[in-house]
């Protein structure tokens, strides 16, 4: 039975800094690694009572970073599908994290009556980590955390974010009609390696792919799933791939570099005839780019990836024959407008917004029969619902044809990590439709051209004050500024602009595009100068806002 009686014992040795406010977000807690150490090992005592609240099953713990600097670290909690923490739960993660050290025991005790919690449950929590120096200190307090409440804890070591979200999915699900796979990194990899090879048999060979792994977890990872395909359908070079070295990580490389630089990492040489991807440092977001034929750097981000399977899995379903099974797509209000028109117009698939954030994409994305959810910066996937896997069990296929397509369309699903975005999952996806459509790069990207667009930060004094609506792309606070916005915008073909407060520091996002560089950045710029005048910018006004 759990009780709470060895918590204090065990706090003591993870005092909370006095001067530190703690907040639990889609990312879960993330700041600088060396303030952390109590917060992770309360976030191992709140993962115990997770798993109660789930009658024992499997909860996963995740210490990483993800794309930021290697000075930063972070924990999240992963719930018994593999999915995000349900949002009921993030309250009390804040909540115990800011808890003074003598409150701890009690903020528990709270948390159990609150959730009618059978404490007799043994919970089970798994928990591995990324590449950073500060993970096994932070291993340390979380394991502390985990015996303070008596939890069967089992550590999976350095492995990729999506993987540990892969293993709880597969630990919950074993021996069940929804089993998922084998919980080891071997089992992820024959997983994932035979569906492709089921997609790709007969295929012509593709080029070898560039893969920049950020200096992170993603590289000894991608190189131990190459080893496991073993095939020449799988031929990668890996670069970036030094994880020993301190002050690496993610400096210089890495999808979060190359959206925002629009430029290959420094380390690699950008050649027309080579094709090229870049994992993030835990291994979540992946980006492709090219040199196109004058030599130019050209992205292919979360947008053109969305666009790609979403084209794919359309044509498989239209092939297969099922009239009632529908594929749609979930996008943020970054989405670049090219995409959404292209979607809407071209494709004819039903498009949907959510707020930004993978969980709100999830959640929408479940919504649909077959639901494609990226964000622009590469983090996302691909998720079959109930209705889906039961439509293609009953399909009858009337032609060799049809049949091919309902085969490729399980095998898809094989190939998908529907738990969470997946770098090397969906490095997978896009290899195979690449392959069996026998696509370069430039002609993937040939589909839809991106409007320009332009990404700001405004300075202000009080981000609270900015509060939207329609999944962020609509100010309704402060008074006045949205229409303000709306008359700038009507200025410019193809214009778009909204203005969206961040959710870790006192600024407010501003995004715009527009159909030529020239009116983007004056739209941009405008909309910038008109949040700075009107809703309390701070600072010095940057001499480049209008």
């Amino acid at each position: 039975m759990t009780t709470f009686s060895k918590v204090a014992e065990y706090s003591a040795k993870h005092p909370k800094p006095a001067d530190k406010t703690f907040a639990y977000g889609t990312a879960g807690f993330r700041t600088l690694g060396d303030t952390l150490d109590s917060t992770v090992f309360r976030v191992g005592l709140l993962a115990a009572l997770r798993s109660q609240s789930k009658e024992g099953k499997v909860i996963g713990v995740m210490i990483t970073a993800s794309h930021n600097h290697e000075r930063d670290n972070g924990v999240k909690l992963v719930d018994p599908m593999g999915e995000m923490l349900q949002q009921s739960w993030e309250g009390y993660c804040s909540e115990i994290a800011n808890a003074s050290d003598e409150q701890v025991a009690d903020v528990l005790g709270s948390i159990a009556k609150a959730e009618a919690l059978d404490l007799s449950v043994t919970p089970h929590v798994i928990y591995a980590r990324d590449t950073r120096p500060s993970g096994p200190a932070l291993q340390a307090a979380l394991e502390d955390g985990l015996a303070a409440l008596n939890a069967d804890a089992t550590n999976y070591g350095i492995v990729t974010t999506p993987q540990l979200h892969y293993f709880v999915r597969c630990l919950n699900t074993s021996g069940t009609p929804a089993a998922y796979g084998e919980p080891t990194v071997s089992g992820y990899n024959h997983k994932y390696g035979q569906a492709y090879l089921r997609l790709v048999d007969g295929k012509p060979h593709p080029s070898p792919l560039f893969i920049d792994a950020a200096n992170g977890v993603g590289a000894p990872q991608v190189r131990s799933l190459a080893a496991a395909i073993n095939s020449p359908y799988f031929n990668i070079k890996v670069f970036n791939s030094d994880t020993e070295t301190l002050g690496k990580l993610n400096i210089d490389c890495g999808a979060d570099y190359v959206k925002s630089n629009q430029r290959q990492p420094p380390t690699m040489e950008l050649r027309s005839e080579r094709r090229y991807c870049s994992f993030d440092g835990d291994a979540d977001r992946i980006v492709y780019y090219y040199a196109d034929a004058h030599g130019t750097f050209r992205l292919l981000d979360g947008d053109k990836i969305s666009t790609l399977i979403a084209t794919y899995l359309r044509d498989l379903v239209t092939t297969a024959g099922i009239d009632d099974l529908e594929v749609g797509v979930v996008q943020t209000a970054y989405a670049n407008g090219s995409s959404t028109s292209y979607i809407k117009d071209t494709l004819q698939l039903p498009t949907s917004f959510s707020k930004t954030g993978v969980k709100y994409l999830h959640h929408e994305a479940e919504k649909m029969n077959i639901g494609v959810y990226f964000e622009a910066n590469g983090h996302g996937t691909v998720l079959f619902n109930t209705g889906a896997v039961a439509r293609l069990q009953q399909a009858t296929p009337q032609s060799p044809a049809q049949a091919d397509a309902i085969e490729r369309l399980w095998a898809l699903r094989d190939l998908i990590n529907e738990s969470v975005g997946d770098a090397m999952s969906d490095m997978l996806v896009v290899e195979t439709i690449l392959i069996c459509k026998g696509w370069s790069l430039a002609q993937w990207d040939a589909a839809y051209s991106d409007l320009p667009s332009r990404l700001l930060k405004v300075i202000v004094n009080d981000r609270t004050i900015f509060n939207t609506t329609n999944a962020e792309q609509t100010l309704t606070s402060p008074k006045g500024l949205q229409e303000h916005v709306d008359v700038l915008v009507k200025k410019y073909p193809k214009g778009r602009s909204f203005v969206r407060p961040s959710g870790t520091e006192d600024a407010v996002r501003v995004y715009a595009e527009a159909a030529t560089r020239a009116d983007c950045d004056q739209l941009a710029y405008s909309v910038a100068g008109a949040v700075f005048d009107k809703a309390g910018g701070r600072g010095d006004r940057p001499a480049e806002f209008l």
